[in-house]
């Protein structure tokens, strides 16, 4: 590929874009960078959870969500001014349109609503790193990926067509007059125009899927980690930074749930072997952690989180045994509520799953499972998952809470627990 046919696509996340300084920071990281790049955006800071409280307020009637909407207004506004002044109003329109938005009521379905408003977030940090690099360089260019990277209509958990989306993508990134292109992650939107989301931490599939479009040169997704790590250094201050990993590897870790990367994010890249870097936003200068293609043997102990799970034991009512038509009765029921099934077990009479907890829905899944079995279930439980697990590993998780259930393979062992106060 000839040098300056050479795409290289960079994501930052909303930790990277969360303050005036750290816009900056992202500034001097892209102004770095030689080449063709694309530059992935997710929303500032918190403010995807931010906008899903409006969200949740809002379509319960509950008027506290304009308190929480000035909240983020202002979080941006405190940001605008200080990159572009005091007063400056680049961005009103874009708030204006929101607040419209949320005076009207609702309609029924949920997820509908749920990306019209969380999408925003998107929307605003992009426009607002566009326009800062605008001050320093004029070659760069804002798209609004919602008219290239077409979906289908599953709001929350929307599936990319690829085809048409390819064909948007290459005819509207042609870098004939700039070498720098700002959209967003997490975003898409039907073929009528109705926005999707890609699922939580979508961003990086974002970068992906722009990746395998373009058969770009690499991804570089900017963190505050030095690398992918083998366990959160928060949660775990021995924690060490690997310097490599093979693709099968990073997707093992993925569909467990380390939050470095997202689970669809790999594929994509493992087709076009298109090689994906992690680096530290803070110090921009570390090599960081690469995925490729490698035959190597993964020996480090490798440790994931999953906070705020619910655990659900279920009965046969009648003292059946959990058949076959039992098993897919409850998972039409997961289905139906889009919820993600972490761990599963089984015995004769009993039926367990670890799943993310999503308040919003939990009464109603719980009586939905209520009207068929008998249910038993703990909230505010963690599911920890240890690959390369050794004898000290797997005493040092359980030593500090109450095991509910274990499950092990040969690589891989896992945890319900509950965590002692710490």
């Amino acid at each position: 590929m000839a040098k300056d046919k050479v795409i290289k696509i960079n994501k930052f996340g909303g930790a990277s874009v969360c303050t005036a300084s750290a816009v900056k920071k992202v500034a001097e990281i892209i102004h770095s960078i030689e080449g063709n790049i694309v530059v992935v955006v997710s929303a500032m800071g918190k403010t995807t959870n931010n906008l899903e409280r409006v969200v949740n307020l809002w379509f319960n009637n509950d008027m506290i969500f304009w308190s929480v909407f000035n909240e983020i207004k202002n979080y941006h506004q405190n940001i605008i001014d200080e990159l572009f002044g005091k007063g400056c109003e680049l961005f009103f329109e874009d708030f204006k349109e929101l607040e419209e938005m949320l005076t009207e009521s609702p309609s029924l379905d949920y997820n509908f609503e749920y990306d019209k408003i969380v999408s925003y977030g998107e929307i605003l940090s992009t426009k607002i790193v566009s326009q800062y690099l605008q001050k320093t360089t004029r070659d760069v260019r804002w798209f609004d990926i919602r008219k290239l990277l077409k979906t289908d209509s599953v709001f929350r958990e929307a599936t990319v067509d690829w085809n048409l989306s390819s064909t948007l993508v290459r005819r509207a990134f042609t870098f004939n007059s700039y070498r720098t292109i700002i959209t967003q992650g997490f975003i898409g939107s039907t073929l009528s125009n109705l926005t999707t989301t890609l699922g939580r931490e979508g961003s990086d599939y974002t970068a992906g899927v722009l990746a395998w479009i373009l058969d770009a040169h690499s991804v570089t997704v900017w963190k505050d980690v030095p690398g992918i790590m083998n366990a959160d250094p928060k949660w775990l201050p021995e924690a060490v930074t690997l310097d490599q990993l093979s693709y099968s590897e990073a997707v093992e870790l993925s569909f467990y749930g380390a939050k470095v990367i997202h689970p669809k994010t790999l594929r994509p890249l493992q087709q076009k072997n298109i090689p994906l870097y992690v680096r530290s936003f803070i110090e921009p200068s570390l090599k960081g952690t690469t995925i490729r293609d490698l035959k190597i043997e993964q020996n480090t102990p490798f440790y994931i989180r999953k906070e705020n799970q619910i655990l659900v034991t279920l009965y046969p009512q009648d003292f059946t045994f959990m058949a076959y038509n039992n098993i897919t009765a409850i998972h039409d029921i997961f289905y139906r509520y889009r919820l993600r099934i972490n761990l599963i077990q089984m015995s004769a009479l009993s039926y367990s799953v670890c799943f993310d907890n999503k308040p919003e829905i939990w009464d109603e899944v719980k009586d939905s499972l209520s009207e068929l079995y008998r249910i038993k279930y703990n909230t505010a439980v963690e599911l920890i998952t240890i690959r390369h697990y050794n004898d000290d590993t797997i005493q040092n998780i359980t030593k500090k809470g109450k095991v509910f259930l274990e499950q092990k393979t040969r690589v891989t062992i896992q945890f319900v627990i509950s965590r002692k106060a710490e």
